[in-house]
């Protein structure tokens, strides 16, 4: 039954992410842990169902700042060097419905907006008079409103889904760049080092010419 489930669920999902041309909304991505980490969370227990993160590795996760039992949790029997896979293979979802749905590694980078998207995009979600689910941001999407956004009218419940929006959005973006954060501090220190560098030669050309000046 609950491949079955998962099945249909990925079904769904199939063409979850397209482009639109509604004003997308403004997030604040966040770099926090707290807030990748429960954007994570999400991702690893609502997504990996039907979508795949093929370039993120599970010990990537762990030299996050994730709680390692945790990961070991999502990882079960893989080693932590293996990619984040779909709990329904690609090919098999090919076979099934003619389309895996999207890996989410790159997503971030792939949509314009790139973070405003998928914010937008998960909260998008709205209930037609008719009962049905639709999209604001893709009209032809197929993918369930995983976050049940459609049958919120309560402003706060709504204000916890967008927190937990942009947490998602903040974890795909960091998945999508996993190394950002090093290479910023990397860019830290490579510019403190030429700051010295710089001001020992300009001491040293000044002591050069000021002998030179002499004579």
């Amino acid at each position: 039954m609950k491949r079955i489930f998962v099945l249909a669920l990925c079904w769904l999902a199939c063409s979850a992410w397209g482009e639109t041309e509604m004003p997308l909304n403004k997030v604040e991505v966040a770099t926090d842990l707290p807030t990748v980490g429960r954007g994570a969370e999400t991702v690893m227990t609502v997504c990996i169902g039907c979508h795949s993160l093929k370039y993120i590795r599970f010990r990537e996760l762990v030299k996050l700042g994730l709680d390692k039992d945790k990961v070991d949790g999502w990882r079960g029997a893989n080693p932590m060097g293996a990619a984040v896979a779909s709990m329904l293979p690609a090919e098999a979802a090919a076979a099934s419905f003619g389309k895996a749905p999207p890996d989410l590694s790159l997503i971030a980078k792939a949509r314009e907006g790139e973070a405003n998207y998928i914010y937008s995009y998960l909260l998008g979600y709205y209930t037609t008079p008719e009962g049905k689910t639709g999209n604001h941001y893709f009209p032809a999407t197929k993918m369930p409103d995983v976050l049940a956004v459609a049958s919120v009218t309560d402003p706060v419940q709504h204000a916890q889904l967008e927190q937990k929006a942009r947490e998602v959005a903040s974890f795909l973006i960091w998945a999508a760049d996993p190394h950002a954060q090093e290479r910023k501090s990397l860019g830290f220190y490579v510019l403190a080092y030429l700051f010295v560098f710089t001001t020992l030669l300009y001491l040293l050309k000044n002591r050069i010419w000021a002998r030179l000046d002499k004579h």
